[in-house]
C-alpha cells in the first residue's frame, strides 16, 4: 500500500508541474506577444518612413493586400493632406542565394522608384549582404527608374541594373522582388495585372542546376557549400569563398 500510495504523489506532483510549466508558458506567450508584434509593426512602419515622400496618414492602417506569385505583395498608401505622394510595397523572392529576401520598395503616383530598403534577407556576408544600402551603392541605381520604361534586371540579362561583383544570383533576386512590387502597385493604380517585369531571376531549384552544370556566375568551393532544404527549395550558405568566373571578375 504504501508503494502504491508513493507512486500515486509521484504522479500527482509531476501533473502538477506540468500544468505550471505550461501556464507560465503560456503566460509568458500572452504577455511577451503584444511586445513582439508592435515590434514587428515599428518595423514596417519605419521602412514606409524610409522609401516613400512625406505623409501624414497611418499607411499599415490602411494596408492593401495582393496575391502575386502564390504569395502576397502588401501595399501601404502613404498621403499627404488626403492626396497619394506614395505608395509602399512590402515585396519577396524566392530567389535569393539563401532563399527569402523581403524588401520595402517605395514608388510615386507615376510609379517612379522613390527608394528602396531591405527587411530581411540570408545572403552571404560580403557578397549577396551587398543587397543592403550602406553596405553598396547597389540599390541607389534603382532610385528614379520606372519599371514601365526601365527594364529592371541586371545588365548580363539586358537590363539596366549593374549587378554585384561575385553575386549576380543576389541582385537578379533583387530586381525580381522589385517587379513584382511594381506589378502589385500598377495592378492596383491602374488595374493592369498583364504587366510582367523580366529580372533574370531563376527558382531555388533551377539556380542549383545552374551551379552544377557551371552555367551559373558563380560556382561553389568547399568553402560556399550548400545544402538545400527539400521541403523550401532555399539554400544555406555554409562560408567562405565564391570562385568567381572571368566574366564578373571584369
Amino acid at each position: 500500500m504504501a508503494k502504491e500510495s508513493t507512486f500515486k504523489n509521484m504522479v500527482l506532483t509531476l501533473l502538477i508541474i506540468t500544468l505550471l510549466s505550461a501556464a507560465a508558458l503560456g503566460g509568458a506567450y500572452v504577455l511577451t506577444k503584444e511586445t513582439i508584434d508592435l515590434g514587428k509593426i515599428k518595423k514596417v512602419n519605419d521602412a514606409i518612413a524610409q522609401v516613400v515622400p512625406e505623409f501624414d496618414n497611418n499607411p499599415s492602417g490602411e494596408v492593401i493586400k495582393k496575391g502575386i506569385d502564390g504569395d502576397t505583395v502588401k501595399l501601404y498608401p502613404a498621403k499627404k493632406d488626403g492626396k497619394l505622394v506614395g505608395m509602399a510595397a512590402e515585396t519577396f523572392t524566392k530567389s535569393g542565394f539563401s532563399g527569402l529576401i523581403t524588401l520595402m520598395v517605395g514608388f510615386l503616383p507615376d510609379g517612379t522608384i522613390n527608394d528602396i530598403t531591405v527587411i530581411s534577407h540570408n545572403e552571404t556576408p560580403g557578397l549577396g549582404d551587398k543587397i543592403e544600402k550602406g553596405k553598396s551603392n547597389f540599390s541607389i541605381q534603382f532610385e528614379g527608374k520606372n519599371p514601365l520604361t526601365t527594364k529592371i534586371s541586371v545588365s548580363k540579362d539586358g537590363g539596366e541594373i549593374d549587378a554585384i561583383t561575385a553575386s549576380t544570383i543576389s541582385s537578379r533576386a533583387y530586381c525580381d522582388a522589385v517587379n513584382r512590387a511594381f506589378k502589385a502597385f500598377l495592378e492596383e493604380t491602374t488595374g493592369d495585372s498583364s504587366w510582367e517585369g523580366a529580372s533574370g531571376a531563376t527558382s531555388a531549384t533551377n539556380k542549383n542546376k545552374q551551379i552544377n552544370d557551371g552555367t551559373s556566375d558563380a560556382t561553389l568551393t568547399g568553402e560556399q557549400k550548400t545544402n538545400t532544404d527539400g521541403n523550401t527549395g532555399s539554400t544555406t550558405p555554409t562560408t567562405d569563398t565564391v570562385k568567381v568566373n572571368k566574366e564578373d571578375k571584369k
